[in-house]
């Protein structure tokens, strides 16, 4: 059983200025998005945070990392675009990528999607459904039907997004909206998923299904062995005269 490396990206912003965010993850969202991780031995799991030099993400940690599961709100912007492009460039090579939530408008993600990545929201304390539609899929194991969580922001559609190449799971709100919640890619080498619950006034990321479709979602993302792409000139195989 091949172990999976995994880095855990979070702002770590809201949890330092919000004390209501702070008592839920005190030790920051992406710590409790780790710890859900870390229960299972085939993980190896660090940590990265905005304010750390290279965001966390050096050249040398993301050579080192299967799978990077991203969470970010407030500071999309301050992300640096040299970060981006080294991030991109590593799911083009084969590096798996876990979008989290409001993820959907950070910077990596709308370079991934090529769309504005933009929908509808409100926070009213609404009881989120989550409904399986791909029960095959890996990322599915375990699951019911669907699973509740009571208490979420809405994210409502038109979601602009490219047409998922796997839709795993729809959401449906309380106020009566739906939401593709579930989202499979592939960009180059690199497998995407896009996972809407987690928003940071919400203990959603320590609901054991959250969890599950995480770490479910990390062995899917990852892999080993990719083989080799050749761009370029090319001399040719037969002789052409």
């Amino acid at each position: 059983m091949n172990t999976i490396r995994v880095t855990v990206w979070g702002e770590f912003r809201h949890e330092r200025r919000n004390p209501k965010v702070a008592a839920i993850y005190p030790n920051g969202m992406h710590e409790a998005i780790a710890d859900g991780l870390r229960a299972e031995p085939r993980f190896s799991v660090r940590t990265a945070t905005l304010d750390q030099p290279e965001h966390g993400l050096s050249g040398v940690t993301l050579a080192a990392t299967d799978v990077l599961i991203w969470w970010g709100h407030i500071a999309h912007a301050e992300v640096s675009d040299e970060i981006v492009k080294r991030v991109q460039a590593r799911v083009l090579d084969g590096m798996g990528l876990i979008v989290l939530h409001s993820g959907h408008f950070s910077k990596i993600f709308k370079a991934l999607m090529g769309t504005s990545c933009d929908l509808k929201w409100r926070e009213a304390d609404e009881r989120e459904r989550i409904w399986i539609i791909e029960p095959s899929h890996p990322i599915a194991e375990g699951l019911g039907e669907y699973f509740e969580l009571e208490r979420e922001e809405m994210y409502g559609e038109r979601f602009d997004i490219p047409a998922p190449e796997t839709l795993v799971m729809v959401s449906w709100f309380k106020g009566g909206e739906v939401f593709r919640s579930g989202c499979c890619y592939t960009r180059g080498k690199g497998r995407i998923f896009y996972f809407r619950p987690g928003h940071e006034t919400y203990p959603t990321y320590y609901d054991p299904n959250v969890r599950r479709v995480i770490a479910n979602a990390a062995r899917w993302a990852a892999q080993s062995g990719t083989p080799q792409v050749t761009f370029g000139k090319y001399a040719p195989r037969e002789p052409l005269a």
